[in-house]
C-alpha cells in the first residue's frame, strides 16, 4: 500500500546514482567541530498578522523545496577513513519538514527552545524544520498583550536549519520562495548587494600611538557564577529585541561616512568594553567577526553556507580613545572617529575577496588526509587559534529584501533570526529590518552567560547603539572635540540594534528600556517583560 507522504510526493527513495557534492570548505569545518552541548543552529522567525491554510502551507513549502533542489540533500554515511564527506541530493523531501506546534501560551517559547537545542538531522533530507506557531494576542516579541487591549491572532513560522549546511540567508530566500507559492504572486527582482570601492586606504594596522591592530583580541568576561556551574551549563539563551530604525548618516559624494552596520560593530564592541569593565576585567582590543554575503537574492540565489567572514578590528586609532568610549558617557568625538575608523575597514574588506574561512582552513580540509584524521587535526587547529579567536560575531542582513507576503494571511511585520554563539567566543548579534522596524537577537553561550547577564548586557548593547545615533541624528554637534570629529546632518532611516537590562555587581543601565524592554525566560529563547521578570523569581 502506497504510504500517503510518497503519494503526496514526500518521502519518495533517491534515484540510483543520486548527485553527489563534496562538502565545501565551511561545511566541513563546522561538520568536524559539531558538539551536542551547542548545537550548530540558526533560526529564522517570520511573524504574520493572520493565519495559514495548513495544506496550502505544506504545498507551498514543498514547492519552494523543489524550486532550490540544493537544500534537498543528505550526508552521505561512510567511515572514518573516507577521503571526503559528502552532500546527496535527494530530488525530494525524506519526510515532512513541516509541522504545526500545539497551542498554548508558551508554544512560542517551546518552539525557540527548541530551536536552539535540537538540531535538525543531517542524516535527512532537507536539514531543516518549520514549526507553524498560532499566536493569541501578544507583541512580536513574545510578550502578552497589556491590560484591557485586545490582542489579534497571528502566525509565526519558525525555521530551524542545521547550520553545518545551510545559512540565513539560504533559509531567508526558501521563505520568500514559499510566500510567493503561498500567495499566488510571481517572484519579483530583488536587488543583489552593491560594494562601493572603498574611499581612500583603510586604516593602518596599527593605532597612532603604535598599538597593534590585530592584536590578541579579549574575550567577553564570564559572569560572576561559579565556574563549576558555567561549567555545567550546555546549550545556548537568547533575547529578543523590536527597535525603531534609527537616523541614517547624510551622504556626502554619494558614500555615507558610516552605515548602520558600523553602527552596530562599534556599539558591540563598547558593549563588551564597558561589560568587562564592570567585571573587573581590563579593557582591551575588541575583534568582530562579520560574515560578508556577496550573493543574488533572487531564486537563482545559491543555497548553502555562501557567506565569508571577515574580522574587522575594533581598535581606535587615539591612545585616549578607549577611556573616552567606556566612561560613564561615551564622548561623542571618540564614537564619531570609532565610527570613521570602523567604516573605511568595513569598506575595505566588504570589497576585498578571500577564501570564506581565511586561508589556512583550505590546506586543513584538502582531501590528502581521512576525514577522520583531518578532524583531529582541525579541533586541535581550533582549541590552538582560541585565544586569537574573535571577540563576539555580529551579522546583519540589513533591510529584508523580500515583501514576504503571504496572501490572506498576510505580510511580515518582524521578522527574527539567530547565529550560533558557541564558544570560546559564547556570544553573537544578529540584525534585520522590516517594515521599518530593527529586530535584534542577543544570543549567548550559557557556559559564558546566565541570563540575568544576557539581559544586562543587552542593556548595555542598547545604550552603546544610542551613543551611535546620538552622533548621527540630524543637528549633532560631535565635532566640537577632538579631529576629524564633524559629522554631517543624517537624511533617511534604516537598520540598527538592540536591548534590555539588568545584574546586581554593575551598575544597572539607566533609561526606559529598563522598565519595558523584554528579557528572556529561564527556557532559552523565551521574551517577557521586564515587569514580569520582576514579579517572578529568576
Amino acid at each position: 500500500m502506497t504510504s500517503s507522504w510518497t503519494a503526496a510526493g514526500w518521502g519518495t527513495s533517491t534515484p540510483p546514482g543520486g548527485v553527489r557534492i563534496p562538502f565545501p570548505t565551511t561545511d566541513e569545518v563546522s561538520r568536524h567541530c559539531l558538539s551536542d552541548d551547542e548545537p550548530e543552529t540558526v533560526h529564522i522567525e517570520v511573524h504574520l498578522p493572520g493565519r495559514l491554510d495548513p495544506a496550502r502551507l505544506r504545498t507551498a513549502f514543498r514547492r519552494a523545496l523543489l524550486t532550490h533542489p540544493r537544500v534537498l540533500m543528505r550526508e552521505v554515511p561512510g567511515r572514518r577513513y573516507r577521503q571526503s564527506f559528502a552532500w546527496e541530493l535527494t530530488g525530494e523531501p525524506d519526510s515532512d519538514p513541516v509541522s504545526f506546534a500545539r497551542p498554548g501560551p508558551d508554544a512560542l517559547g517551546r518552539a525557540r527552545a527548541r530551536a536552539l537545542t535540537e538540531c535538525p538531522s543531517l542524516a535527512l533530507s532537507p536539514p531543516m524544520r518549520l514549526e507553524v506557531i498560532e499566536v493569541d494576542g501578544g507583541t512580536a516579541a513574545g510578550e502578552p498583550p497589556e491590560a484591557g487591549v485586545p490582542g489579534a491572532n497571528r502566525t509565526v513560522l519558525l525555521l530551524t536549519m542545521h547550520h553545518t549546511a545551510l545559512d540565513a540567508g539560504s533559509g531567508l530566500r526558501v521563505l520568500a520562495t514559499t510566500a510567493e507559492q503561498y500567495g499566488g504572486s510571481s517572484a519579483l527582482p530583488v536587488p543583489g548587494p552593491v560594494r562601493p570601492d572603498p574611499s581612500g586606504s583603510a586604516p593602518a594596522a596599527t593605532g597612532r600611538d603604535g598599538r597593534a591592530v590585530w592584536a590578541r583580541p579579549v574575550r567577553v568576561a564570564p559572569d560572576s557564577r561559579p565556574e563549576p556551574v558555567r561549567a555545567r551549563a550546555a546549550g545556548n539563551g537568547m533575547l529578543q529585541a523590536e527597535l525603531p530604525v534609527p537616523p541614517r548618516v547624510g551622504r556626502t559624494g554619494g558614500l555615507a561616512p558610516w552605515t548602520v552596520n558600523d553602527q552596530l560593530l562599534v556599539a558591540a564592541s563598547l558593549m563588551v568594553g564597558r561589560w568587562n569593565v564592570s567585571q573587573g576585567r581590563p579593557a582591551g582590543p575588541v575583534r568582530i567577526t562579520m560574515p560578508v554575503d556577496d550573493r543574488p537574492r533572487g531564486r537563482e540565489m545559491p543555497m548553502g553556507n555562501g557567506t565569508r567572514l571577515v574580522e574587522v578590528a575594533m581598535t581606535p586609532e587615539y591612545p585616549r580613545d578607549p577611556d573616552l568610549l567606556l566612561g560613564e558617557r561615551p564622548d561623542p568625538a571618540a564614537v564619531t572617529r570609532l565610527l570613521r575608523t570602523t567604516a573605511q575597514r568595513t569598506r575595505a574588506l566588504k570589497s576585498a575577496h578571500g577564501a570564506p574561512l581565511g586561508p589556512g582552513t583550505g590546506l586543513l580540509t584538502a582531501p590528502l588526509l581521512p576525514v577522520g584524521i583531518r578532524g583531529t587535526l582541525t579541533r586541535g587547529a581550533r582549541r590552538a587559534a582560541a585565544p586569537w579567536t574573535s571577540t563576539v560575531l555580529v551579522t546583519n542582513v540589513g533591510r529584508v529584501p523580500y515583501a514576504l507576503d503571504f496572501g490572506d494571511a498576510g505580510r511580515a511585520n518582524a521578522v527574527w533570526f539567530s547565529a550560533p554563539a558557541r564558544m570560546p567566543r559564547g556570544l553573537s548579534v544578529a540584525a534585520a529590518s522590516t517594515g521599518g522596524r530593527l529586530h535584534v537577537t542577543l544570543r549567548w553561550s550559557r557556559a559564558l552567560l546566565g541570563d540575568a547577564s544576557g539581559r544586562y548586557l543587552a542593556g548595555l548593547f542598547e545604550q552603546a547603539l544610542s551613543a551611535t545615533s546620538q552622533v548621527t541624528r540630524p543637528g549633532s554637534n560631535a565635532g566640537g572635540s577632538g579631529p576629524e570629529a564633524d559629522v554631517p546632518e543624517a537624511d533617511a532611516t534604516a537598520p540598527n540594534a538592540e536591548a534590555p537590562g539588568a545584574r546586581g555587581k554593575a551598575r544597572r543601565p539607566g533609561g526606559s528600556h529598563d522598565r519595558d524592554a523584554p528579557c528572556p525566560d529561564p527556557t532559552p529563547g523565551g521574551a517577557r517583560s521586564a515587569r514580569q521578570n520582576h514579579a517572578r523569581p529568576s
